[in-house]
């Protein structure tokens, strides 16, 4: 008889060994009261030593490794059959792990069967919220008052925020839009039933568009913040100042995760919203994409 698996953790690694190690020694700590869990680490053709270090030290873990860089969501999509748990679990390898955040979550999500999507409070180092973790969808309205500075200007305004939805109460469990691919639980037969990730995007996007069609299908996605993680941020692209004293990103890879940060938004709003607003406004959000695109990469130099 087969072991019954409650959770999948799969870490999707590239160039992050020494935060892949203190993820994978903050997942050893956890206590499991009861629930079985498997951790997968899937590499992305890393060049750090990455695969040495996990075979060597964490020998518990299901390790894969891809001769190369396959993106955030093919990498993920091919060890997702892999996996046995009703749960799948997709982490950072950037981030920190409480004791008791995995069962808060799994027993949160066996509570609430409508859920198909959940996430804890991610916090970056300082304390403050990784806002990534609590969006709203991207609609024309709400990128414009989050680029053009007006969600900063009324945090907390449901009209000008609905970007992060800055009127929602941090404290408590609540719905939102979409969470963020560093810490997001699914439950398996809602992720099954969507084809899991879109692999039109590579890199970024790919957990919003995720949490869209999730919603669409009926479920709710939810902000549960009894628990909580740790995370860097950024390490693996180089291009978030939250980690960008500590990356190791190469000038190439900064560039390249601009480029597709740029690509994600312009995928999303041609799959889920070109259809919804005049073609006079696709065009105009389509090239205010474009020139948000040129500006990241300049910044690059």
């Amino acid at each position: 008889m087969k072991e019954r698996v409650d959770l999948s953790v799969i870490i999707l690694n590239y160039n992050t060994r020494d935060f892949l190690a203190e993820c994978l020694r903050s997942l050893r700590n956890s206590k499991i009261d009861g629930l079985v869990f498997e951790t997968i680490v899937v590499d992305n053709a890393s060049v750090d030593g990455s695969a040495e270090m996990v075979r060597k030290y964490f020998p518990w873990v299901r390790f894969f490794q891809n001769l190369k860089n396959l993106g955030f969501s093919a990498g993920n999509n091919q060890v997702i059959a892999k996996s046995k748990g009703r749960y799948v679990l997709f982490l950072n390898p950037d981030t920190k792990v409480f004791p008791k955040t995995l069962t808060t979550m799994v027993k949160y999500m066996d509570k609430n069967p409508n859920v198909g999507v959940a996430t804890c409070r991610v916090e970056l180092r300082n304390g403050e919220l990784d806002d990534a973790c609590h969006r709203g969808f991207p609609t024309p309205w709400n990128a414009f008052c989050h680029f053009f500075g007006l969600a900063k200007i009324f945090p907390k305004s449901l009209l000008f925020n609905g970007y992060h939805l800055g009127y929602q109460d941090l404290d408590k469990i609540h719905e939102i839009d979409a969470c963020c691919g560093a810490f997001m639980i699914v439950r398996r037969e809602v992720g099954e039933s969507l084809g899991w990730f879109d692999e039109d995007y590579f890199w970024y996007g790919e957990d919003l568009d995720f949490c869209y069609r999730v919603k669409m299908a009926g479920y709710k996605v939810m902000f549960v913040p009894t628990t909580k993680i740790i995370h860097w941020k950024g390490v693996a692209s180089g291009i978030k100042k939250e980690s960008q004293m500590v990356s190791t990103a190469t000038p190439k890879t900064k560039r390249k995760a601009a480029f597709y940060s740029i690509e994600a938004m312009k995928i999303f709003y041609r799959k889920h919203y070109k259809d919804k607003y005049p073609k006079v406004l696709t065009f105009l959000v389509l090239l205010g994409i474009s020139l948000l695109g040129k500006v990241r990469i300049w910044r690059l130099k």
